[in-house]
């Protein structure tokens, strides 16, 4: 079977102000707005795009994280998903054991693809896909801003500094997209109560016989310094006699 295996990670939403907890610890999440990485959704909506265009026969959800991740889950089946798969850990995981936990499924469902977004918007490591695709020893295409699929080669576009990169890699493969390859649909309340009846299994991330043992230890969260106010000034004189004032030249 052709399939396509998207990841989806369980994050704080965009719109909400992220806090950072009084003891340094972390954010602060209880009561605040989950939903799913804003760069998976894209992933996932270009794999349900190749889906409709003939190029997979089957999309494979897939999310690492805690028990409430089922319901980002039951999103990805609402937005036309065929299938769910939560492998449950409750710590935080690092890139590298997230790519691991992936890898050991990549086995199990030998998808034709995997997209995953470039990012989290959490932790911005921009590292889970090329570490799978290295531990897969596939190819990789990165930052995708337009995706094809002829046969078994995959065409990327990748916006770059000089302008635009088109890549060509052999399937199987990982792709990671950018914000511009498109834009997700919108789910419907008749899609919500399908996605009910759609097959959603959980995984120990024991099961799977990952290693995530933390590869590096946090010391403290903080919360970036407040801004300065601005000021005006006359002419460039005044402006560097302003920078020289604040030790900035």
């Amino acid at each position: 079977m052709r399939r396509i295996l998207v990841g989806i990670k369980r994050v704080i939403d965009y719109n909400v102000r992220v806090r950072v907890r009084p003891d340094g610890t972390g954010v602060v999440t209880d009561g605040v707005k989950m939903s799913a990485n804003p760069f998976d959704s894209i992933a996932l909506e270009e794999a349900l795009r190749l889906r409709e265009r003939g190029e997979a026969d089957e999309v494979l959800a897939v999310s690492v994280g805690p028990t409430e991740a089922q319901q980002q889950l039951r999103d990805a089946l609402a937005m036309g998903a065929d299938r769910a798969i939560l492998v449950k850990a409750d710590a935080t995981l690092e890139p590298l054991a997230v790519a691991r936990a992936l890898l050991a499924l990549v086995k199990r469902e030998t998808p034709r693809l995997v997209i995953l977004g470039k990012q989290a918007i959490d932790d911005d490591c921009s590292q889970t896909g090329q570490m799978l695709a290295a531990l897969w020893e596939r190819p990789q295409a990165t930052s995708a801003s337009k995706l094809e699929v002829q046969g078994e080669v995959a065409r990327v576009t990748r916006e770059v500094d000089a302008g635009l990169e088109t890549l060509e890699v052999d399937l199987p493969a990982v792709i990671t997209t950018d914000l511009r390859l498109n834009e997700p649909r919108y789910i419907k309340l008749p899609d919500i109560m399908k996605a009910k009846k759609k097959p959603l299994d959980v995984i120990e991330l024991a099961a799977l016989g990952v290693d995530a043992a933390p590869e590096l230890k946090v010391l403290k969260f903080e919360a970036p310094p407040q801004r300065q106010k601005g000021i005006m000034v006359k002419d460039a004189g005044e402006l560097v006699a302003a920078l020289k004032q604040r030790g900035l030249t």
